[in-house]
């Protein structure tokens, strides 16, 4: 199942030891960037998409005095596996991450290189990104990723029939949804499916709604320490909303004990037993796998409604800006890993990208788009992100990995009435910001 790369998911072995052997095992020989063995070490995340990351190695090698070398590592943790040896001989020259949060950490222990010199010497490393996805691995006001998977934007899905059966229309704004919601409950149809028992999926209501009615500046100040941003007048207005929708009876009563992770929420839209789902853009190949003539023939898509008197500009989005390649301050090769980072936007690492389904965000992407398994959802994609002023990396991947499991639990408990506002305003603060 094509669980978010996002999928906080991220990966890992069960311990030091085994994923030093996984290390070995995947062609390298466990020294990472730290050793003298004169290669490159290159740590991603072990998945389908390894597929492209062995093939622009393997380019990048044909060519290169300094050979580079793929190491993976598969299971359930990566980050936390990452953090064990980045300090290490183990540590990789160059590493797989979802920047923001992600890579905080690492930044404020020195351990990261800037990577402004290298755009110095070749600007295209930058320009040849769109802005909002190549920003989201800026800290500090320093250059600290590149762009190397796709991207994966929040979008609304819904399934076209019931909604035809229904009467309703995709909605454009709050008013349509709530409208929509109406209706559709007295269809016998659960508005919107909801996997609230993965807590992650709940989540992204929020990130919209506050960027709708707030702009992405509220978020911005909560994760800089701003604690008051959490208690601002457009912070419970958007609580507001959200509890509104859920009153209204959108997601139907069990939405806690419903899955993505397992299936069950994309099944509820394809068998027609709900109408709506906010997941990002991987749904849609979810739904290829899960239910093929239903993805072919049923599934729809928008974007997240506008929120009249709102803030926020109604084109921007929430997600997964992109994965991002970062380089160990350490390195021996700077100028190898540099000319390596080159390669992702070449016309190459595009076409590769897309024969498997991920929609990278470089400015050449268009010129490939007849090329996807879907030219029209990509093109949708593509032009959604590339318009958009503001793209607001997922807040759990925004702050720093202590924060994922307290906010999971503060946004789970306020939805399902365990927190008023007051207790989920009280919780956000207290998260960790550094």
């Amino acid at each position: 199942m094509k669980t978010r790369t996002r999928l906080h998911g991220l990966l890992a072995c069960g311990a030091t030891l085994a994923m030093a052997v996984s290390l070995t095992a995947c062609g390298g020989n466990g020294s990472g960037g730290s050793s003298n063995d004169g290669k490159i070490h290159v740590l991603v995340y072990g998945d389908a998409s390894n597929k492209v990351e062995k093939q622009i190695v393997e380019t990048f090698n044909k060519t290169s005095d300094v050979k580079a070398v793929l190491d993976t590592i598969p299971g359930a943790d990566y980050q936390q596996k990452l953090q064990t040896i980045i300090s290490t001989p183990q540590a990789p020259d160059v590493f797989f991450n979802w920047g923001g949060g992600s890579i905080q950490p690492f930044v404020k222990a020195d351990l990261l290189m800037p990577l402004d010199d290298f755009i110095a010497k070749d600007p295209n490393l930058k320009d040849k990104f769109l802005p909002s996805v190549f920003n989201s691995a800026v800290v500090n006001g320093k250059s600290y990723g590149i762009p190397m998977r796709g991207t994966q934007p929040v979008l609304l899905f819904h399934n076209k029939n019931v909604l035809d059966k229904a009467g309703v229309q995709p909605p454009k704004t709050w008013d349509d949804l709530l409208a929509a919601v109406k209706t559709l409950k007295k269809k016998n149809v659960t508005p919107i499916a909801l996997g609230g028992g993965d807590q992650w999926p709940t989540l992204m209501w929020f990130e919209y709604l506050y960027d709708r009615i707030a702009g992405p500046e509220l978020f911005q100040k909560a994760l800089e320490g701003d604690k008051d941003a959490w208690a601002s007048a457009d912070s419970k207005k958007a609580l507001g909303q959200i509890k509104e929708l859920v009153d209204a009876g959108a997601f139907g009563t069990n939405y806690d004990s419903v899955k993505y992770t397992n299936g069950a929420s994309p099944a509820l839209v394809a068998s027609g037993k709900a109408a709506f789902e906010l997941m990002g853009s991987w749904y849609y190949s979810q739904q290829q796998t899960d239910a093929k003539e239903f993805a072919a023939k049923g599934l729809g898509y928008t974007t997240f409604p506008t929120v009249p008197g709102g803030k926020g500009d109604p084109a921007n989005v929430v997600g997964n800006t992109n994965n991002f390649y970062s380089v160990l301050k350490k390195t021996k090769h700077p100028e190898a890993v540099a000319q390596f980072l080159k390669l992702m936007y070449s016309d190459e690492f595009v076409k590769a990208q897309m024969s498997i389904g991920n929609l990278p965000t470089t400015t050449n992407v268009p010129k490939f788009l007849t090329t996807s398994a879907s030219p029209e959802y990509s093109r949708f994609q593509y032009d959604l992100v590339a318009a958009a002023p503001s793209f607001q990396l997922s807040w759990d991947q925004a702050y720093p990995p202590a924060a994922s499991t307290p906010m999971h639990q503060a946004v789970q408990q306020f939805f399902n009435g365990q927190l008023d506002a007051d207790g989920f305003i009280k919780a956000m603060q207290a998260l960790p910001t550094e």
